[in-house]
This record gives C-alpha cells, structure tokens and sequence, in this order.
C-alpha cells in the first residue's frame, strides 16, 4: 500500500513539474505546496480535476495567449476561478459541513473572483464584450460546491452547472458567429469556453460529486479563509452540534434497528409508556352512543402569515458611467420613460415585473432579461435589442432595428415599424413569439405572424436539412 502511494505521489510531482515549464502561462494553476501534492495523489477526485484544469481549461489559456488583450485578461481569470474550485475541493474533505453563514465564508475565495469576473463586464463596453459576459456568466457553474441537499434551494450539482453554462452560452454563441469567417482564434477560443462545462465540467461532476461534495466529519467545524496554522489545535467537540445534523447514537453496544426496536421497548414499557393513557369501556367505540363515525372538525385559528421577504433589490432607473441605463426592479410602474439618451448608450432591463418602459431617442443597445409581464416601447437602435430570460413580454420598435434576438423566453409579442420590416429576428428556446407588422395601408389591421418553434429535420443527399413544422387548423 505504501509502494502504491508513493508511486502516484511521484507521478503526480512529475505531472506538476511538466505544467510549470511546458507552458508557463496557459498551464500555471498554482498547484504548489505539500499538501495539495498530496491531494492530488491520495485523492482520485483531485487527480482527475488537475488533469481537467490542463486539459480543458489550458487550451482556453493558450487560445487567449494569441489573442491578447481583454479576452486573455478573461480567460486569466476564468483559469483563477478554476484554481479556487479546486482548493475548495481540497478542504471540503477536511471541513465539516457548514450552515449558511458558514458556507458563505467558505465560499468567499470563489465569490470573490467570480466578482472580479462580473467587473470586466461593467463600465464602457469592450470590443470584446460577448467574450468578458461568456467568462463572467459561465462561472455560476462552479457553485455547485455548495450543493448541500435537496432543500438547499439549488438544482443537483450535474443539472446546476447545464443550466449556469445556457446562461453563458448566449454570448459564447455570439463570439462564434462573429468571428466565424474573420479570426479562427477567436472561434477556437469560443468552442473551447464550451468544452470547459459540456462536457467537462458536466462529466467531472458526474463522475466524482453526482451528489454534491463529500463533507468530512472530523474535521474543523468553522471555516475560514486566512491560510492554515502551522500546527493548528485539534478542534473540540461541538455542544450543540452546530454544524450537524446527526442524532445522538444510542448508548447501547448493539441498537436494534428498524420497527422491532420500537416494538421491543413498547413491551418493555417503563418511560416510553409511563405517559401513555388506559382506554376504559366508556371510551370503546362499542359502548358509545354515537356511533356515526364521524369525526368532528374543530375549528382552526386563522393562521396568520408573516410578510414575505422581498429578495430583489431596490427599484433603479439611473444612468451608470456615463454609458448605460440601468432599469432594475421595477414593480407595476407603467410611467417609466428615458428621454436623455444618445446613439452611444445602452439600455440595461433586468428584474422588472407589470411595468412599461418608453425610451425615446437612439441608443446603440438594448437588452431585457428576467422580466415578466413588461412593456418596452423604443424608438432607434444601432446595433440589437436582445430579450433573455422572460415571460410574456410587449416590445415595439417605432423605428429601426437591425437585429432583435428573444433567448430562452416563454411569450413574447413584437410590434416592428414600417421602417423595421427588413428586422432580423434570432429565436433561441423560446416559446409563444408572435411579430405583428402593420398593414400596407394606413387603415389597415396589424398583421400577426407566429415565429416557428417545432422544426422537422430529415437526411437527405448527405445531409440533414431543416425545415419549420407548419400547423393547420379547421
């Protein structure tokens, strides 16, 4: 056994060894000290997610190494998101299980990055924008960590990082389409984002964690992010068994197990049915003089609720930087207008529900995402309005717009303008996407079309082609 661990001990210092001078930028994830060489060889979990970082997350590295600028400053710190992963992975066996405030803290190092990650996407929009919000939306992926059971509130870790990856994968698209045909380092960069979550990560969790992390049960009961004691005390009993959720075991050497237990101590009697009342005849359903069986229902107290807590932010309508209005969290307001805005600017709608927004002027963009029942009415825009994440939403173009793309929205209706008939509309998981256009004449009704969301697709000479599936009705 022995022979055996020292064996993977030394492959995995050759392993590291060839990662710090193969490719010192793409491949450097800071895998140094003695105990994660020591994780890394006892801990097959460990192994695999180094081999993951070099392969998957590596070649992201090394595309981004010939692109430069922002989209490597993205990937740097895609690849420090990563890193932190696996450092949490690392202590989680060493940790015992957190409550909330716990996790929090012991989440902190990979909040903190994913917060530098959302950073680059603030302020002036980049060149490279579709690239920064692909790194930035991607990495909700790597909360699976904190999957703690089916009532934590999350999706199990497998589904959590498939559905954080569709969020990403919008702009991931985009960043595809653009540069297609104009720079392949940028498309092999986009398929390489992809790979990272589908199927690596998605197989790794899979493989390892289908369940969520493995808690240790010995270890430290608080966690921290300040770096181990050199020798640190061992930790005491916990007395009110702050971090688990385990019931005492009993003190007998051999417990019975299962209904006979019960059975067995009920014969015994003594205090578990010293509190247990005689049935005498006066209460025997033979002897009573209703019969009917019916049980009476007594009346219940209203039960009186207590106000739910609101989970959104506050209400905002501001321009941020100079560049981008921020409508946020607005809530049965239909008097909402942006009138100060110039062909420069972007519009940002998120989180807006039974509210109507009327933005006159030109703006360069304009993007609604996770609003319900909202109104949108604009005039001009320069490069795209894009709805994500929505349900029964109204937009109208007064003007022109040269692309409107609706992702992963259930109900949308489109009112294009005389002057946006020519209008390239992108669907994408959407559902109920209807376009009314208006007549050729003055007098004459809207025109109302339903985009196609079934599509049949068959093999033929080679190859598959598509056609959308068209339904008639009496």
């Amino acid at each position: 056994m022995e022979a055996e661990l020292l064996s993977r001990l030394e492959k995995a210092v050759t392993r590291l060894e060839s990662i710090s001078t193969a490719a010192p930028r793409s491949r450097d994830f800071n895998f140094s000290g003695a105990d994660d060489v020591a994780a890394s060889a006892s801990d097959p979990a460990i192994a695999a997610f180094d081999d993951f970082m070099v392969s998957r997350v590596g070649r992201v590295s090394a595309v981004a190494e010939k692109i430069g600028g922002k989209v490597l400053e993205a990937s740097d710190v895609l690849k420090e998101a990563f890193s932190a992963l696996r450092d949490l992975l690392v202590r989680v066996k060493h940790t015992q299980k957190p409550d909330m405030n716990g996790m929090a803290e012991f989440l902190k190092p990979l909040n903190e990055v994913i917060n530098k990650a959302t950073a680059l996407t603030e302020g002036k929009r980049s060149e490279f924008f579709n690239h920064q919000k692909s790194v930035a939306d991607s990495l909700s992926a790597l909360a699976w960590v904190a999957f703690t059971g089916k009532d934590c509130g999350m999706s199990m870790p497998i589904a959590h990082v498939e559905e954080s990856w569709q969020m990403a994968e919008f702009y991931n698209n985009k960043v595809l389409i653009e540069y297609k045909n104009k720079d392949p380092n940028h498309a092999e960069w986009a398929k390489a984002m992809k790979e990272v979550y589908l199927p690596g990560l998605r197989d790794y969790v899979k493989t390892y964690y289908p369940l969520g992390p493995v808690w240790g049960t010995s270890g430290k009961a608080t966690v921290s992010s300040a770096p181990k004691a050199a020798a640190p005390a061992p930790p005491p009993a916990p007395s009110a068994a702050l971090f688990s959720s385990d019931s005492p075991k009993p003190s007998s050497s051999q417990p019975k197990k299962g209904m006979s237990a019960v059975f067995n101590e009920i014969s015994a009697g003594g205090e578990l049915t010293s509190g247990l009342r005689k049935v005498t005849d006066d209460m025997k359903t033979k002897n009573r003089a209703d019969r009917s069986g019916v049980v009476p229902v007594a009346e219940k107290e209203p039960q009186v609720r207590s106000p739910a807590i609101s989970k959104t932010g506050p209400p905002k309508l501001e321009l941020q930087m100079g560049r981008k209005w921020a409508v946020e969290n607005q809530i049965g307001k239909k008097d909402l207008v942006i009138d100060d805005c110039d062909s420069k600017q972007s519009v940002y709608v998120f989180g807006c529900k039974d509210s109507v927004l009327q933005i006159k002027g030109k703006v360069n963009n304009i993007t609604i995402d996770k609003c319900t029942k909202m109104g949108i009415l604009f005039q001009d825009v320069v490069a795209a309005c894009e709805i994500v994440n929505c349900n029964s939403v109204q937009v109208q173009c007064q003007g022109s717009a040269p692309t409107i793309s609706v992702d992963n929205t259930s109900g949308c209706q489109l009112y294009l303008s005389k002057y946006s008939l020519e209008t390239s509309i992108t669907t994408a998981k959407s559902s109920e996407v209807n376009v009314m256009v208006p007549a050729s004449d003055a007098d004459g009704d809207w025109g109302e079309h339903s985009l196609p969301q079934q599509y049949l697709h068959t093999f033929k000479d080679g190859q598959f082609v598509t056609t959308p599936v068209s339904h008639s009705g009496a």
